[in-house]
């Protein structure tokens, strides 16, 4: 029987990785587990009111690939009836945790020697039966869809985030200056502070889920060997507070924001305070969250064919010098073998990039939109610029908008166009880093015109 009563249900799986299984977050650098000092999760929120079924996951892992987002979203799809368009699969973007397949140099492309596949960005070995729990844990969530009561609150906390890029006094752009560079001009762009907390409460007063927004790179833990959950795990579990109800951390366009504040001389990284602080502010967030009367649920997706980046014949050429040169990764330590020199890399990256255009033109970029009361909630791929994000809540029509980047797959940073003119990390061109200037603007456009549909 179809009803307008919003229900949801809700499912949690520890995905922990076991020893041996390679970390992602870098570029390069072999890295597998050899010490578990936090558990990694899935957490899984089931939604429905009048005929329309969404699902949200969150994973505490650092990226998956679109092939086996598809995949989850199918099995899933296939087990409970949820519309595979209605499922969101969002990474925390956890640099201390394995990715679901490989997103920095194909295998396929034939660059990477066998016997290193972890230079290609996963672990094989991860991938299946990881994807098993998180399937079992959607259609656990499924099937325990009941009545709720939503209300939704939002806080700011500036002591935790900041922008990552700067503009040096010769005019130029760089990320991670290091600690109160003396050449610093300036910070190049914003943050955004906000701490975004949806509540769904059962008719006996039970917490079902807490939706949980805030906008940092999680790369505590970056580049070590041992797995953490980062700040969104110690927020997720802080709120949980030792109860069913799991915490789903939706981290928003975080490709310029980080946890490191490059200004203060006395910084000390700590991602479990961080996500005790962030908790703190939830927690007040929660004593005066507004409850919403009739919510209704809807869903929409959009797809953009986003260009490629041109790559330069100078570029192309380059790049093959220097594999004709080195043929085979070309080692930091020649003994160990544990870490990639980035000029390679970058070298691999290129004409991998290079051959995939020669026959896919244009990226297909999917957007997502919810409406979940007066809540909306974007997702989107990869890493974009918070620009654009504090464009799409400004021009919102809902009064509150929540943000969830890497979302069913991943397509690298997405800078805005003054990040392209300094230069940087984020603009080099690599598979981490492949559309044309202006794709941020397009992303954020279409989700605004997918809002206002919504709303």
């Amino acid at each position: 029987m179809m009803t307008k009563k919003l229900l949801a249900g809700a499912g949690m799986v520890d995905i922990t990785p076991e020893k041996g299984i390679q970390i992602s977050g870098d570029i390069g650098r072999y890295r597998p587990v050899e010490e578990i000092r936090e558990p990694l999760f899935a957490r899984v929120l089931v939604l429905e009111s009048g005929g329309t079924r969404c699902c949200l996951l969150q994973l505490d892992l650092c990226v998956t690939t679109i092939p086996w987002a598809d995949e989850i979203r199918r099995r899933a799809a296939a087990r409970t009836g949820l519309a595979p368009a209605a499922i969101m699969v969002h990474c925390a973007q956890n640099h201390a945790a394995p990715s679901l397949g490989h997103f920095m140099i194909r295998p396929e492309s034939g660059l990477i020697p066998q016997e290193y596949p972890w230079l290609c960005g996963g672990d094989d070995r991860y991938n299946e039966p990881t994807v098993r729990k998180i399937v079992d844990a959607i259609v656990q969530a499924a099937r325990s869809l009941r009545p709720v009561t939503l209300a939704v609150g939002r806080g700011v906390d500036g002591r935790v985030v900041f922008n990552r890029r700067f503009i040096m006094r010769d005019g130029k752009g760089l990320t991670h200056p290091g600690n109160c560079n003396p050449n610093v001009l300036q910070v190049e762009g914003p943050v955004d502070p906000e701490v975004g907390v949806a509540s769904f409460v059962d008719t006996k007063g039970y917490t079902v889920a807490l939706l949980l927004h805030h906008t940092c790179h999680p790369v505590h833990g970056y580049p070590c060997r041992y797995i953490i959950a980062g700040w969104p795990g110690v927020w997720a579990e802080a709120m949980r507070g030792g109860g069913p109800a799991p915490c789903l951390v939706l981290n928003g366009a975080c490709g310029n924001i980080h946890h490191y504040n490059h200004l203060d001389p006395d910084y000390k990284d700590d991602h479990i305070r961080m996500g005790r602080m962030l908790a703190e502010t939830a927690q007040r967030v929660l004593s005066r969250l507004q409850p919403m009367e009739g919510v209704p649920l809807k869903c929409k997706r959009a797809y953009l064919n986003l260009p490629y980046r041109h790559l330069k014949p100078a570029e192309i050429r380059a790049a093959q010098k220097i594999l004709k040169r080195q043929p085979t990764p070309d080692w930091i330590d020649p003994v160990k073998r544990d870490a990639v020199k980035w000029d390679w890399m970058y070298a691999a990256a290129t004409l991998d990039l290079h051959k995939y255009t020669e026959t896919h033109r244009v990226f297909p970029y999917e957007i997502q939109a919810f409406r979940i009361g007066n809540l909306a909630l974007v997702s989107w791929m990869g890493e974009p610029f918070v620009e654009a994000q504090l464009a799409l809540k400004l021009k919102s029509p809902a009064p509150y908008t929540f943000v969830a980047h890497l979302s069913n797959g991943y397509v690298g940073y997405v800078p805005t166009r003054l990040a392209f003119r300094h230069g940087g990390f984020e603009t080099r061109t690599a598979n981490w880093s492949k559309l044309q200037p202006g794709a941020l603007e397009a992303i954020e456009k279409k989700s605004v015109t997918l809002l206002r549909k919504l709303f």
